[in-house]
């Protein structure tokens, strides 16, 4: 069996993608790109033959253990983790790093979010083959850092400083960087040595274990104290009630900015971060914005997702997704996110999608007549007073 395991982060609400994605079922469950397979069915597809159903493994919530089994058949029930509550990626990446080296302490792990798209499948491949060949019986640590093509405030930078001696393509990493303003963002770009940081990584996975107990220790014991009962029946039980303890922390903070540009020495060997550059037409589809850029447009730039009859009359720019539950025409609309699901239909501004969470927590506390009307008596007491 081969060493190469997939570990697939499958855990987020997608709460962006409001009301297609909806907490109890979130973006990674939907065929977003209404290609009839959804983004968690797409994620392990393009890691294709190089990881066997056995050596794939999905970190998701107890809630949607049945979704992930619908949809990835063939990886076993002991390969889906079930995180009692989320704690962001470094918790849920060392989870699954414990559990596979218990049992296969020589496992090369490649860690991916479950709502990803790429274009260039093939490429993406060879991509992480070269990852997985440069880390492999080391404690080197290869990110995929995405080709910038546009100054976007939205995603972090990886900075690279030099090729590596014997290396056509990997580079050492001088820093991450977080999410830049416009102007710094143009400046990453011009400079021609940043990347998106896309949050694909690959290592060992005593590697993942020596970071976290060199970066972490709490953590560590957490999950040192889960490995008698790991592959066991109280295996659930004893995470429910230790898992919380963990810091809510991000793979990159807890690790990799603190191996950027310091190699450390992890379980007697030189550890240290290294990017590939990578362009395979990739997207972390985040927002409906995102979602737009990347599927076909009509002539008048209107995107289209979903089995209804949608007429755009006078309309341009627009991404539109139905659900099943009605057609639609659209006259006069420029610019527009339209979307239903289950009762809801949200019409946006693009340029105002960053308010989508705030009109789906609006909605969540005033979703019933009898509500909007208590809340409308309140609002004319306190005018009054």
């Amino acid at each position: 069996m081969s060493s190469n395991h997939l570990v697939i982060m499958a855990g987020g609400i997608g709460s962006r993608f409001w009301p297609m994605s909806r907490p109890e079922n979130p973006k990674q469950f939907i065929d977003v790109l209404g290609v009839g397979k959804t983004l968690l069915q797409l994620t392990a597809e393009r890691f294709g033959n190089d990881f066997a159903p056995e050596n794939t493994w999905v970190v998701t919530s107890a809630a949607y253990l049945p979704k992930v089994q619908e949809q990835l058949p063939k990886v076993p029930k002991e390969n889906i983790l079930l995180e009692p509550c989320m704690r962001n990626t470094a918790p849920c990446i060392s989870y699954v790093a414990w559990k596979i080296f218990a049992r296969y302490p020589d496992a090369t792990l490649a860690v991916t979010a479950a709502d990803h798209f790429v274009l260039d499948v093939k490429e993406f491949q060879r991509c992480i083959r070269e990852g997985i060949r440069f880390v492999k019986g080391t404690s080197n640590i290869v990110t995929l850092g995405m080709k910038v093509t546009r100054p976007d405030t939205g995603y972090g930078y990886i900075q690279d400083n030099a090729l590596v001696d014997g290396e056509q393509e990997i580079r050492h990493v001088s820093a991450f960087r977080e999410k830049p303003d416009l102007d710094t963002a143009k400046l990453y770009m011009a400079a021609g040595n940043f990347y998106w940081n896309a949050g694909i990584f690959i290592w060992d996975a005593k590697t993942v274990i020596a970071a976290i107990r060199r970066f972490e220790p709490d953590m560590a014991m957490i999950f040192d104290n889960l490995t008698g009962c790991l592959y066991t029946e109280d295996e659930q039980t004893v995470l429910n009630g230790n898992f919380p303890l963990c810091r809510k922390i991000s793979i990159d903070y807890a690790v990799m900015e603190r191996l950027a540009g310091h190699p450390t020495e992890l379980d007697g060997k030189q550890a240290a971060v290294y990017v590939l550059p990578s362009d395979f037409g990739w997207s972390d589809l985040g927002t409906w914005g995102s979602l737009y850029d990347r599927i076909p447009k009509d002539d008048n730039g209107n995107a289209k997702i979903g089995p209804n009859t949608v007429m755009m009359i006078d309309s341009k720019n627009c991404m539109v997704r139905t659900s099943g539950e009605f057609n639609m025409v659209l006259q006069g609309l420029e610019d527009y996110i339209i979307a239903d699901n289950q009762g809801i239909l949200l019409i946006c501004k693009k340029n105002q999608e960053q308010r989508i969470k705030e009109f789906s927590d609006s909605l969540h506390h005033c979703d019933t007549p009898d509500q909007i009307k208590r809340e409308a008596v309140v609002a004319q007491a306190k005018k009054k007073n």
